[in-house]
């Protein structure tokens, strides 16, 4: 008997040996390889206190939140201080100017919601050229390379689910035009799925019900790649987190970047005032001085709903997984929980096929199975001098979710128009609009051609022969 099954059976998780004899010599190694990369002591201890011991609220839940600090955005408040902005401006120019930044996108998940096969980055999602979010993001880096002399690198999670397919789609697409040697793929860690009893559920005989451990997990697997020794090496201070189904992200904001350096942050966040008291994201709020994103799920209805003196939301800092954070910060804090510093797990009760003691596979019709998922908002508790900037939703934000309505491709496609509308008309094109600012016609602007108002100004201005803006029409 080899010592990881030994290790198994102490454990109280022999089971998933049951078929090991039966297998083949290449579905051993498949299975010992997924038991090997297990820590049976920490699914032990998740099991005790999430599944046997939760927490349960009380009807004071959440007294001890308040809202959580933030820097508004000049004209939105009358404390905005204009040059304070214009002075993080020039810090995170200057850092893009000397290599310090690198991008950071998670892009493990696929396309599923959306009705489309394949990677979620590859999804069309540009109104008329129909690019990919990957394509996208590819022409911000290219275009911010551009301006500041440096190549950023790029560094991009993947899972096992969809690591082949992204790796090829940029092999296809000669990625986008930036050095292959600046993007770095590596694949999300994997947790298993455990029944209420806390044994490890098998998904085949020789395979193991794994599933990805959340975009926190992000943090673990920079420093379980290499990823961070690679940015340590190439001189990468600071790092520029997105997620991949949210085409509007300045992926590489100097303001945002210099707010972070300005303050030596470990950690730093970017909000938007939520749209009304139930929109589904995460709330900034603050308890016993530390700053923390509490879930639209997990704040009270008492809490969501509050108003101040002038009828705003108290709690109104949506949190839209846009962050920066300090190289050694993630260091730190994704190797293994030195000194305490280790995110927490969180349950997820699902469906989870699986296959029993006898062999016979079960599709469950009701959740069976508990998941274990990472939150990486979860950091900000642990980050010294932590920043919250504001943000305007209308040039940050508008994630494609769901296949219809509320984040869809639909509404993407839209806010992308209305931000290509207000570019045009800063550099003084006139373009009619209804009442929402949609045009009557689709267009469209590559960050090749102006990545901000600005830069869409100074593209538009050199342009010898101006085109109409008509259906169809694409700047590059």
């Amino acid at each position: 008997m080899t010592d990881i099954r030994k290790h198994y059976i102490d454990c109280g998780q022999g089971h998933v040996f049951t078929h090991f004899d039966s297998l083949s010599e290449a579905e051993q190694q498949t299975l010992l390889s997924q038991a090997t990369a297990i820590d049976l002591g920490e699914i032990s201890e998740l099991v005790a206190t999430l599944i046997h011991s939760p927490r349960t609220g009380s009807e004071n839940e959440g007294d001890d939140l308040s809202p959580a600090d933030y820097i508004p955005m000049p004209g939105h408040c009358e404390s905005a201080d204009p040059s304070l902005w214009k002075e993080a401006t020039k810090r995170g120019e200057a850092a893009l100017r000397t290599g310090r930044v690198a991008a950071f996108t998670v892009a493990g998940g696929q396309g599923t919601r959306l009705g489309f096969d394949g990677p979620k980055g590859s999804y069309g999602v540009t109104p008329v050229l129909k690019n990919s979010l990957f394509q996208v993001f590819a022409e911000k880096i290219l275009a911010t390379n551009r301006i500041f002399g440096r190549p950023v690198p790029w560094f991009i999670m993947t899972s096992d689910l969809n690591h082949e397919d992204t790796v090829a789609f940029f092999e296809a697409h000669h990625y986008f035009g930036l050095i292959p040697e600046r993007v770095h793929f590596f694949r999300q860690g994997l947790m298993p799925a455990v029944d209420a009893e806390g044994k490890i559920l098998m998904a085949e005989r020789g395979e193991i019900a794994l599933s990805p451990d959340g975009h926190g997990g992000a943090l673990r697997a920079l420093v379980r790649s290499g990823s961070i020794r690679l940015m340590e090496a190439d001189g990468i201070d600071t790092i520029s987190y997105f997620q991949v189904d949210n085409p509007l992200v300045r992926c590489l904001d100097p303001t945002f970047i210099g707010f972070h350096l300005m303050n030596q942050s470990d950690l730093s966040s970017k909000m938007v005032p939520k749209a009304y008291a139930g929109e589904k994201v995460g709330v900034f709020c603050q308890r016993d001085g530390k700053a923390l994103v509490v879930e639209y799920s997990d704040l009270p209805e008492r809490l969501a709903g509050a108003c101040d003196a002038n009828g705003e939301l108290r709690f109104k800092s949506g949190s839209i997984a846009i962050h920066v954070f300090n190289r050694d910060f993630i260091a730190r804090l994704g190797g293994n929980g030195e000194g305490g510093a280790a995110l927490p797990f969180h349950l997820a009760h699902k469906k989870v096929p699986y296959i029993d003691r006898e062999g016979v596979r079960h599709e469950p019709t009701a959740p069976n199975g508990y998941k274990f998922e990472m939150f990486v908002f979860d950091a900000l508790p642990f980050a010294d001098h932590p920043v919250i900037i504001e943000t305007a939703r209308a040039d940050d934000f508008s994630p494609v979710k769901n296949a219809e309505g509320v984040d869809s491709p639909q509404t993407c496609r839209d806010d992308q128009l209305r931000q290509y509308v207000r570019w045009a008309r800063e550099a003084g094109i006139e373009i009619e609009t209804d009442h929402s600012g949609l045009p009557p016609f689709a267009f469209e602007i590559s960050p090749l051609f102006g990545d901000t108002p600005a830069r869409f100004r100074k593209s538009w201005e050199a342009l010898p022969h101006k085109p109409g803006l008509t259906e169809g029409v694409v700047l590059v």
